[in-house]
C-alpha cells in the first residue's frame, strides 16, 4: 500500500508575508513615488502639492465649478503663502501653527519673497527635504489633505467640512 499523501499544499514558510505586501492587505496597491530617481519631487507629488498650496495661498485660485467630482486646485503663478496662509496650512497639516523659530528657518533657507512669504518653489522645497528624511511624514501630510497612497484626491471629512464652510460663506 502506498503511503498517504496529504493533498493540502503547505507553504514552507506560512508565517512569512508575500514579497512587497503589507500585513492585512490581500491585494495591495503599490504606493506612488514621491521623489523621482534624482531625488526631486515627482510630477504626481507636485500636482498634489499645488492643490494643497492653492487651498491656503494668496491670491486665491479660481474655484472649480464642478461639485460632483473631485477637482485639483491650481494656484496662480504669483501665489504665495503669507503668514496667515502659512499658519492655516501648518494647523491643518500638523495640528498647530509653526513656532516663530521655525518660521525664521523657513525664511532663511527656503524660497521666499522679499516680504518673507513662502513661494510655491519654497513649499516644494519643504516637501522635497521632508520626504528625503521621513517619507512617512509626507504620507501623513498628504493623507491629512485628502490624498491616498496612489496620490489620488479622495473625499475626506476634513475636505467635506472645508468645502461646506466655503459654500456657506459664499451663500451668505
Amino acid at each position: 500500500m502506498a503511503p498517504h499523501i496529504d493533498s493540502r499544499i503547505q507553504s514552507p514558510r506560512p508565517e512569512t508575508p508575500e514579497p512587497s505586501s503589507r500585513q492585512g492587505r490581500r491585494n495591495p496597491q503599490l504606493d506612488a513615488q514621491l521623489l523621482d530617481a534624482d531625488g526631486a519631487v515627482s510630477a504626481k507629488l507636485e500636482r498634489c502639492l499645488r492643490h494643497i498650496f492653492a487651498k491656503y495661498c494668496t491670491p486665491c485660485p479660481a474655484r472649480p465649478r464642478k461639485h460632483d467630482s473631485i477637482t485639483l486646485l491650481t494656484p496662480p503663478d504669483d501665489a504665495i503663502l503669507d503668514a496667515t496662509g502659512l499658519d492655516a496650512w501648518a494647523r491643518d497639516t500638523n495640528g498647530a501653527p509653526f513656532s516663530e523659530e521655525t518660521k525664521e528657518e523657513l525664511r532663511e533657507f527656503l524660497d521666499v519673497t522679499e516680504e518673507g512669504s513662502l513661494t510655491f518653489k519654497g513649499f516644494m522645497q519643504i516637501y522635497q527635504l521632508q520626504t528625503e528624511n521621513d517619507e512617512e511624514e509626507t504620507w501623513r501630510d498628504l493623507s491629512n489633505h485628502g490624498f491616498d497612497r496612489t496620490l489620488a484626491l479622495v473625499s475626506t471629512r476634513r475636505e467635506d467640512e472645508a468645502e461646506s464652510a466655503h459654500i456657506s460663506f459664499f451663500a451668505s
